[in-house]
Formats: C-alpha cells, structure tokens, sequence
C-alpha cells in the first residue's frame, strides 16, 4: 500500500493518539521528525472543513459504521490538495470500540477532473441558455432528458415540467400518434428517415397552440441505449417576414407595371400630338379647297371635315390630360429610414447575389439615415439598380455592389449605387434615362426612365458616371429629414 501512494492512518479513542504511516504524512505534507497529534491533523484542514470531519469521525466512534470523508487541504503543496479518508471501527476483544483506522488517497486529480467536468458543463449550460435555437434531448422510447432555456420559452414548459415527459405531447395531431411508433420502428430496424436531415414540421405549445419550426435530428449511444437530440428553430417569425417581402415583391412589382404603362402612355401621347394635328391641319386645308367646289354634296362633305378635325383636336386634348396625370401625379412621402429602405429592397433585388460569389458593401452613414419619400416607390428604385447591377457584373472576374450615403447642399441625401461591371461608353451615358431605350437584350428600356421620374417627383436628381473599377454608378438625391422627433 505504501508503494502506491496509499496512506495508514489509526487513532486510539481512549488516548486520542493518531499515528500516520510515512506514505499518509507525504499526502499531508508533515516530516517525520514532527509529532502527530489529532489537533494537528485538524489544524491541516481548511477552517471550514474542521467541524466537518471532527463530527464524521466521532460518530463512527460512537455508532460504527465505515468512515467514507473528502476535505481539502489549508494552501497547496505537493503531495496535493484534496484527500479522501476512508476507514471503520475497531473494537478489542471484549467488543468495546478501541480504535477508528483507515486508509487516506491523494484525490487531488480527480478532484481537478470534477471541477474541469463542472466548469465545462457550466459553459455548455451557458451557451444553451443563450442559443436562440430550442435543444430537446430524448431517450429511445421518447421521454425528455434534458430541455433547454430556449425550449422553455419556445413550448411554455419549465425543465422540471418536460423532463420525464414524452416528446409527443409537443405535437399536434396526427404526428403525436404516430410518433412512439416510428422509435419502435427505428430501434427494431435501425433504419433512418429524419435523423442528421432538417425538416419543417408543427410544434404544440402547452397552451394548446401550434407554430412551424425547423428540426434537426442528432443520435448518440449511451451505455449501450439510443438518445436523441433535436434542435428546434421557431419559423413563424421567418414565415411573417418571408409572407411580408412577398407582399412588397408583388407591390413594387404592381407600381412598376403602373409606371411603365405612364411611361408608356405619356411617350404615346407625346408621338401621337404629332400626327393629330397633322390630321387636323390637311382637314382644314381640305375644307379650303371644298370653298369653290361646285359639287352638289361639297356642304355636307366641308361638314364631314369640320367633325373630323373637331374629333382629332378633342383627342389631342385628352392626351395632353393623360400627359398632365402621369407626369404631375402625387406621391405619399413620409419620413423613412433609409438603411431600412435599402435593406428591404436589398432582399428582393439582391437575391442570387451571394451564389453569383458578389460581395455586398453598405456604408451607411446614420446621421443621414431620414429622408422624405415614399417607401415603395423609392424602394423600386433601388431594386432596379440592384437588379441592374447584378446583371452588369454577370461575367466580370471581379463583384462587388457598394451602396452609400452622405449629405449634400440643400438639404439633400445622396444616395450611391456602384458596382464592377461592365459599365457604359460615353454615347450610351447620354441616352440611358430614355424611354424604350435599353442596352439589355431583353430590356424594356422603361426602368431607368421610370426611376428618374420617381426621384425627380421627389424633388431630387439621377444621374450615373463611370468608375474607377470600370463598372457603372448610379446617384440620386433625396430631401433629408429632420433627426428630432
């Protein structure tokens, strides 16, 4: 015993003598010249581990029984810190308890090893209290073992409540059904249908309600038994927003067919003045030459003329109406953050962009984040530049779209798209923003057209310029709005 570090320990109950082999006073730290005493052992212990072992070992003198003790040491040394006693009741011949002996172990790297063990788990319990994402862990036949933070508040139930529960009972009907058989299924079979693959499925709350949520199934062996754990991810929140950019999708793309059809019917109108007033002008000379016409029907054909050209003034008159509506019609301005705008128009028109490997830089500057304009039609400029953007850089070795803004004169924001495409030459700058006119070749021609018009509307310009990386630039300008609420 000696050889492996294990210490001897006996102490004589009517003397209160204490005797320690050589291998007990290395663990204790105590030289063998010095005496040994029971104080003495006491005083090695930390003042709060005294009255502890003192009572442990006197009852055994008292009752019997096995002494089974572990107590630290006062300040280290090096022979260890933690020290674990373990000894009985010995009784003489006449069966009258004479003397408590034992055995004493160095337990100083288990003790280490338990406290490594506890600080891991007091960390992994940390990160799970913090995850967003629910953790669920079950044995083979679905009862709960462990329930995280995030579980508790995704499905209303406390750990203690859900530990001991079947995991069933958080799914609606039919899967709650169905749910022990498919474990059944799986431990006679081993065969795998959701385990390591994300699926969408239904939770139930305990208050009886239902959410959608991504599940992710993991196993592990354990003594021999099955136990699995499932990350939950609550997607209502995700559904909503996907739900609401759809809705916007479907808005800026209804006001962009609108502003193409004015667009369109104000270059219609324009052509159209031209060839109305020609009518009217040959109806007019027409009629002159009629004046000295002898022909018996010359009244009623100068009279047929008079309604025609009637009839082609009238019809330039409403196109100019329609002219005057499209170009002078009002939009809803409101004061909007211009990150948000940016952000939300970046998801409908940079979708794509991270699988075309095209790197996106936004340096927004928040002191000018507030601009007067409408949401949805901003929005649908700078979901055509993205767009536009994207396509431009489709074949170049190197992508990347920045947007920007700083504060100009006049109380304005500009606002900067850039990107490294292909960018435009110099004849082409100079027609960019006309109607039908497009360098696409599928393009309507329409889109920069209508986008000049909605900043214009707003009281600001559009522009674009070559850059340095040799794709294009886009800038517009929108009226700042005050910081102060």
């Amino acid at each position: 015993m000696e050889g492996f570090g294990v210490g001897t320990w006996d102490l004589d109950l009517s003397t209160r003598e204490l005797e320690w082999s050589d291998a007990t006073r290395n663990l204790f730290g105590v030289d063998r010249e010095q005496p040994i005493s029971y104080e003495l052992f006491l005083s090695l212990l930390e003042s709060g581990e005294r009255e502890r072992i003192d009572r442990a070992i006197t009852k055994v003198a008292e009752t019997g029984g096995s002494l089974d003790v572990s107590f630290r040491l006062r300040g280290r040394h090096k022979s260890g810190q933690w020290i674990r006693a373990r000894g009985g009741l010995v009784k003489d011949e006449a069966g009258v308890p004479c003397h408590v002996s034992g055995i004493a172990l160095d337990i100083d790297e288990e003790k280490q090893l338990e406290e490594a063990l506890r600080t891991r788990e007091s960390h992994l319990r940390s990160i799970l209290d913090t995850v967003p994402d629910a953790m669920i862990v079950i044995n083979g036949y679905g009862i709960i073992q462990f329930f995280s933070t995030a579980a508790e508040r995704l499905f209303g139930y406390t750990e203690r409540e859900a530990i001991g529960k079947n995991v069933s009972e958080m799914m609606p009907m039919p899967d709650q059904a169905r749910h022990d058989d498919y474990l059944a299924r799986y431990r006679s079979t081993g065969e795998r249908h959701i385990i390591g693959i994300g699926r969408i499925v239904t939770g139930k709350r305990r208050d009886g309600t239902t959410f959608p949520m991504h599940l992710t199934i993991g196993e592990m062996q354990s003594g021999g038994e099955p136990y699995f754990t499932g990350f939950v991810r609550d997607l209502t929140e995700h559904q909503q927003t996907q739900a609401r950019l759809q809705e916007l999708q479907s808005e800026l793309v209804h006001i962009s067919r609108l502003s193409a059809m004015g667009e369109m019917a104000s270059a219609l109108a324009h052509e159209l003045n031209q060839p109305l007033a020609a009518i009217s002008n040959y109806m007019k000379g027409s009629r002159r030459l009629l004046a000295g016409s002898t022909d018996p029907n010359a009244a009623k054909i100068e009279n047929a003329m008079d309604r025609a050209a009637e009839q082609a003034l009238r019809a330039g008159q409403i196109i100019r109406r329609l002219r005057d509506f499209v170009s002078r019609g009002e939009s809803e301005k409101r004061v909007e953050s211009l990150s948000k705008l940016i952000e939300e128009a970046g998801a409908l028109g940079l979708a794509g962009a991270r699988e075309q490997n095209i790197q996106l830089r936004f340096h927004l500057n928040p002191e000018f984040d507030l601009v007067l304009a409408d949401r949805v039609q901003i929005q649908q400029v700078l979901v055509n530049l993205f767009r536009n953007a994207l396509e431009a850089m489709a074949q170049s070795p190197r992508r990347e779209l920045i947007a920007s803004n700083a504060k100009v004169e006049d109380d304005m924001i500009e606002i900067e798209v850039s990107d490294t495409g292909s960018g435009f030459h110099d004849d082409v700058k100079a027609n960019l923003f006309q109607t039908f006119f497009t360098t696409k070749e599928t393009g309507m021609g329409v889109g920069l057209s209508i986008s000049r018009s909605i900043i214009e509307a707003h009281g600001g310009r559009m522009w674009a310029e070559s850059n340095a990386a040799g794709g294009a630039t886009f800038r517009f300008t929108l009226p700042a709005a005050s910081n102060e609420s």
